[in-house]
C-alpha cells in the first residue's frame, strides 16, 4: 500500500533516478581511475629506472624486486633521442595492445575502460607516457591487465555502494520534504472535501486557502469558489422548494376564488349592456386560463412543466388574445400594438402554453417601454418556412442590460427590471423547449429588442422534446 501512495512512489522514483545519475557518472569515474592507475605505474617504473641509472652495479635480484614493486615487466626510457631499455624481465605473453597516455581523448579513455572491464582474460599491454618532471622524452612500460581489472572492479563496487547510500539518503530527504510541502497539504484538501461533502449546505465547512505552494493555493481557491457556488445553489434550491410548496397552497385557494369569479363571468354574457357583453367572453377566457394554470400547478407540483397537449390552433386568434390582454393593462399610456399574421395560419401547439409564452414576452416589452416614460410600439409578427413556424415580438424599448443578457434564461438572475424575478423568460423558454422549439434573443440595443419563438413542423423534434 505504501508504494501506491504519492510519498511511496516519489521515494521509489527518486531512488531510481539518483541511481541512474550515479551510473552515468560511474563510467567516466572508472575511466579516470584506470588512467590514474596506469600513470601511477609509469611513475613507479620511472623511480625504479632512476635507481638503476644512479648505480649501474645493481644485481639481477634487486632489478627484479624493483620491477615487482612497480608491477611492470620492463621499463624503456627515451632520453636525448636515445631509446634505452632500463629494466627488463621475461614477458609471459605477446603484447596485446598499446595505450598512449600522453594526450588521451576522453572518448578513448571511456572506451578502453569498458573494454578492460568486459575482457576477463589476463593480457600484456604496453603503456606510453610522459616522464615525471621532464626526466626524459617518454617512458614506456609493459604490464599485465589482471591487477588493473581487479582494481577497477573493486573501485567500481565502492562507487556503486556509495551511490546506493547517497541515493537512499537523498530520496529519504526528498521524501520528507515532499510529505511536508505536498502530501500533507493535499491530505488537508481531501479532508476538507470529505467534511464539506458530509454537509454541503454548511458554509462553515467551505475551505479557506492556506497553502504556501502556489499551485496548491490555486487549487484551494478554485475549490473554495466551487464550494461557495454549490452552497448558494443548494440554499436557492431549498428556497425554491419552499416557494413551490407555498405556490401550491396559494394555487389551491386561488383556484377556488377564480372558480367563483368564473361563475359570475358566465352570467355577464346575458347582460343587456353591449360593452359588457363584448368583454364577457374575454374575461371568461382569462379566468379559465388562470384556473387551468392553478390546476396544473396543483396536479404536477414540481419544477417541470407538463408536456404540451398539441392541437391545431389559429395563430391570429391566439396573438390577438395575448395582445388585447396587454392592451387593457396599458391603460392611457402612449403605447401602440401591431399584429402581422398571415390569414389562416394554423400551427400545431398547446394553446394555453403558447399563450403564456406570448403574454410573458409582450408583458416584458410593455413594462420596459413604460419604465422609460417615452412612447413606444410593440409588434407581433408570425410566419412559417418549410421546416418551422416562427413568431417575433419586437419592441422599441431601451434594450436589455448587459447582466440580463448574460443570465437571460437563468431563474432569479435574468431579471430585466428592478424587483423582477427573471422567471418569465425562464418559464417561456421551458415551454417552447417542450414543443421541441427554441426561444432566442435576435437582437437588443437602444433601438429596441426582438425575441423570436421557433417551433418545428417535424413530429420527430416533438417526440425528442417529449422524451
Amino acid at each position: 500500500m505504501f508504494l501506491n501512495s504519492l510519498s511511496g512512489r516519489f521515494l521509489m522514483l527518486t531512488t531510481v533516478f539518483v541511481m541512474l545519475a550515479e551510473v552515468l557518472i560511474f563510467v567516466p569515474s572508472v575511466a579516470r581511475f584506470r588512467e590514474d592507475y596506469l600513470l601511477s605505474r609509469l611513475e613507479r617504473a620511472q623511480i625504479a629506472s632512476l635507481a638503476l641509472l644512479a648505480n649501474d652495479m645493481i644485481d639481477a635480484d634487486l632489478e627484479s624486486e624493483l620491477l615487482r614493486n612497480a608491477e611492470v615487466f620492463n621499463v624503456v626510457l627515451r632520453r636525448d633521442e636515445v631509446r634505452q631499455l632500463v629494466l627488463s624481465s621475461p614477458i609471459p605473453s605477446p603484447i596485446y595492445a598499446t595505450y598512449d597516455l600522453r594526450n588521451p581523448m576522453a572518448f578513448e579513455l571511456i572506451r578502453d575502460a569498458l573494454i578492460e572491464l568486459w575482457d576477463t582474460e589476463n593480457r600484456v599491454i604496453r603503456v606510453i607516457g610522459d616522464p615525471v618532471r621532464n626526466a626524459g622524452l617518454l617512458i614506456e612500460v609493459t604490464m599485465d591487465t589482471g591487477k588493473l581489472r581487479a582494481a577497477m572492479i573493486d573501485y567500481g563496487l565502492n562507487i556503486l555502494l556509495l551511490s546506493a547510500v547517497i541515493s537512499v539518503f537523498t530520496a529519504f530527504l526528498l521524501f520528507l520534504a515532499v510529505r511536508r510541502f505536498l502530501v500533507v497539504p493535499i491530505k488537508r484538501v481531501v479532508s476538507h472535501m470529505q467534511s464539506y461533502a458530509a454537509a454541503p449546505e454548511d458554509a462553515r465547512r467551505i475551505i479557506q486557502p492556506t497553502a504556501g505552494v502556489t499551485e496548491l493555493r490555486e487549487a484551494e481557491t478554485a475549490l473554495q469558489s466551487m464550494q461557495t457556488q454549490l452552497t448558494n445553489a443548494l440554499r436557492q434550491k431549498e428556497r425554491l422548494a419552499q416557494l413551490g410548496g407555498a405556490v401550491a397552497k396559494i394555487s389551491h385557494d386561488l383556484r377556488n376564488i377564480l372558480t367563483t369569479a368564473q361563475l359570475f363571468a358566465d352570467r355577464m354574457e346575458d347582460s343587456a349592456d353591449p360593452a359588457v357583453k363584448r368583454a364577457a367572453p374575454k374575461l371568461v377566457n382569462s379566468i379559465s386560463r388562470a384556473v387551468n394554470l392553478c390546476e396544473s400547478t396543483l396536479t404536477f407540483g414540481k419544477a417541470e412543466e407538463p408536456p404540451p397537449a398539441l392541437d391545431r390552433i389559429s395563430v391570429a386568434r391566439l396573438i390577438n388574445d395575448a395582445v388585447d390582454s396587454e392592451r387593457l393593462a396599458t391603460g392611457d399610456y402612449d403605447l401602440s400594438f401591431s399584429e402581422d399574421v398571415p390569414t389562416g395560419l394554423v400551427i400545431r401547439a398547446d394553446a394555453e402554453q403558447l399563450y403564456r409564452v406570448l403574454t410573458n414576452l409582450i408583458r416584458n416589452a410593455r413594462q420596459a417601454i413604460i419604465a422609460t416614460g417615452e412612447p413606444g410600439e410593440i409588434s407581433v409578427q408570425a410566419g412559417e418556412t418549410d421546416t418551422e413556424w416562427f413568431i417575433r415580438v419586437t419592441d422599441t424599448g431601451p434594450g436589455l442590460p448587459k447582466k440580463a443578457q448574460e443570465h437571460l434564461f437563468t431563474a432569479f438572475q435574468g431579471g430585466t427590471r428592478k424587483g423582477g424575478t427573471g422567471l418569465g423568460l425562464v418559464i417561456a423558454a421551458e415551454l417552447v423547449r417542450g414543443h421541441g422549439g427554441r426561444l432566442e434573443l435576435v437582437r437588443t440595443g437602444p433601438e429596441g429588442t426582438v425575441f423570436a419563438l421557433r417551433l418545428p413542423k417535424a413530429y420527430a423534434a416533438l417526440d425528442e422534446a417529449a422524451e
